[in-house]
């Protein structure tokens, strides 16, 4: 096993020195899901909330929320983001909302923490705007699908053992 990289010898957390690292183009994807019943899910749909139009508000949510994940995640360097995206869809099996997100840069660490910010905030929009109708939604699966770039190189989903 790997030793974690935010502890120091002490065991104390710490913010992991980044400056010997070359800056390389550095990509990550992530998604999640919130359950909700099938007449919440249609009033998101027509955007007949009360509150708004929960989707595009969610989708603004959780762009915003990526750029600001260094102040939201205590040991998380402060990125400058060259891209950032969400996309939210119905799902009707679950019934619910998938969230989508992606965010790149180039820079010496990784994008992972911002993507699943983006992908958390989303998902809590939506809760927030549609609990009147719903409280007993539920947010489940969010997860890293993809990383790219930086010293451990690609990862996916979908290989085993990874």
């Amino acid at each position: 096993m790997k030793d974690l990289t935010h502890v120091d010898a002490e065991g104390r957390a710490r913010m992991v020195d980044v400056s010997a690292k070359p800056e390389t183009a550095r990509i990550a994807h992530a998604e999640g899901a919130i359950k909700m019943g099938a007449d919440t899910l249609d009033a998101v749909e027509r955007n007949a909330l009360s509150k708004g139009d929960v989707i595009a508000t969610a989708r603004i949510a959780g762009i915003m929320a990526a750029k600001r994940t260094a102040e939201l995640i205590p040991l998380c360097h402060p990125l400058s983001l060259t891209d950032v995206g969400v996309d939210i869809h119905a799902d009707r099996a679950l019934p619910g909302l998938r969230v989508n997100a992606w965010a790149s840069t180039t820079s010496r660490t990784g994008v992972e923490m911002e993507a699943l910010t983006a992908v958390t905030v989303a998902l809590l929009t939506v809760y927030d705007m549609a609990k009147a109708l719903d409280r007993g939604m539920e947010i489940s699966s969010v997860h890293l699908t993809v990383k790219r770039g930086g010293q451990s190189g690609d990862w996916k989903r979908d290989q085993p053992g990874r």
